[in-house]
């Protein structure tokens, strides 16, 4: 099967690169592995790129997974070009996140996460990432969506709606 270049996995040279910086350090693998995330241009970790990890530093593959599916910045799954994140603590949740995360669901034109197996889902043409997130701490904002990073508090479903033809208008332009 052949892949989008996008989608595929990194080459054995570019984890050879990455890998070659850290040689035998004890506690290198989360570097290694964050630097091979943030090289794939969807950021995150395909099977057979932590396959190579596991074979080149002798490691049980299990234990390459034990790490990427403790540590929530690490991704098993392709990402979008653009990350919009929902807040869902409490003070977000009583001020109107779950109708924010229908509204966005609604501007890109995507399922409920839960169809997707969890509280993430990408667009089919990996324009963006939606997620939800625990708490970002800013309650006195509620709600909070972080977009690219970028915290905007007291958000409303319009103003989301708003900031998502933005960035896929940019996105589109590029």
């Amino acid at each position: 099967m052949i892949m989008p270049r996008e989608t595929a996995p990194l080459t054995e040279r570019e984890v050879d690169e990455v890998m070659a910086r850290y040689p035998e350090r004890t506690g290198d693998l989360l570097t290694i592995l964050e630097e091979l995330q943030e090289r794939h241009p969807l950021h995150y970790l395909p099977t057979v790129t932590l396959e190579m990890v596991a074979r080149k530093k002798q490691v049980p593959l299990s234990q390459i997974y034990s790490v990427v599916t403790f540590y929530s910045f690490f991704n098993l799954r392709p990402q979008g070009r653009h990350t919009i994140m929902v807040c869902r603590g409490t003070a977000c949740h009583t001020r109107g996140s779950k109708m924010l995360m229908d509204g966005v669901l609604a501007a890109t034109g995507s399922p409920p996460p839960e169809e997707e197996g969890g509280a993430a889902f990408t667009t089919a043409d990996y324009g963006i990432t939606v997620r939800t997130v625990a708490c970002f701490g800013q309650c006195a904002l509620a709600p909070v969506v972080a977009v690219d990073e970028d915290i905007h508090g007291h958000m409303t479903d319009l103003q989301l709606r708003r900031i998502v033809r933005e960035v896929l208008r940019k996105d589109g332009a590029e």
